[in-house]
């Protein structure tokens, strides 16, 4: 297996699991002012990704079409947002503040629809580093370097050391041993590998519609971003908190993308 795929399948799970290996070395839970922020540095990081990684790149792949270069991350964008929607509507899930669930009923525990929560917004990051490796791996798509995919990568990896840990200690707070939760904490970010595994073999075989899949990756991502993270890092009181962090995890992925892109 090439560097390159192992690299896009590992480091943002990678990130996953260390964020979940917290519940080892933290007692209680996070506070809700450093929660807070990690959801905001997280949106962050997904909003300048959605941008500088997917929707930018797709436009200048596709300067043959001139005036219309903007169609094909368009269609991929609307695609990509009808899809989450649609499993937003099906996959039963619970966010962390909210006490009632979302999706199809279902009789699942509270804790697996915690975990259903943080892996549906997963799975358009592992789509997202799935569809720039493809492009890297092809050989037949300019513009994208090997330190441009790599740095989405560590990107995604970074915000997702939060969410790991986001997961994790709330569920040994619930009662679940420390084990469990490193576990469940880990699980929730598997989609990522196999996403993005998955996006490289699709992508693969049909390069010339690379750019439809990097705005549907682009769409994915910024509907979770508006539909979840948002309205968690602005709940109640000092939402600046929220806001401060989104800048800061923009401006970091911003950087790498560009400086190493």
């Amino acid at each position: 297996m090439p560097t390159e795929m192992l690299q896009a399948l590992l480091i943002p799970f990678l990130g996953t699991a260390l964020g979940a290996g917290c519940v080892f070395f933290i007692r209680g839970n996070l506070h809700w002012k450093v929660e807070r922020a990690f959801t905001g540095f997280a949106a962050g990081v997904m909003v300048a990704a959605s941008i500088w990684s997917l929707i930018i790149p797709a436009m200048e792949q596709s300067k043959a079409m001139e005036k219309l270069a903007f169609l094909p991350a368009l269609v991929g964008f609307w695609f990509g947002v009808l899809f989450i929607l649609l499993l937003d509507h099906i996959i039963p899930h619970l966010h962390r503040e909210s006490k009632e669930s979302e999706g199809m009923s279902s009789s699942l525990s509270r804790t697996v629809k915690l975990v259903l929560a943080v892996t549906l917004h997963n799975i358009p990051e592992g789509m997202a580093v799935g569809v720039v490796y493809a492009g890297l791996l092809s050989q037949m798509v300019s513009g994208i370097t090997q330190t441009g995919a790599l740095a989405l990568a560590l990107g995604i990896a970074i915000q997702n050391f939060p969410e790991g840990a986001i997961i994790s200690l709330p569920l040994r707070a619930e009662g679940v041993s420390n084990g469990k939760a490193f576990l469940y904490g880990s699980l929730s970010g598997i989609v990522e590998p196999i996403g993005t595994f998955l996006t490289i073999m699709a992508v693969s075989y049909v390069v010339p519609f690379l750019p439809y899949f990097q705005g549907f990756a682009a769409g994915t991502m910024l509907y979770v971003v508006v539909e979840e993270l948002i309205p968690e890092m602005s709940q109640g009181q000092h939402s600046d908190i929220g806001a401060i962090a989104f800048a800061m995890g923009f401006s970091l992925m911003m950087v790498l993308d560009v400086a190493l892109g």
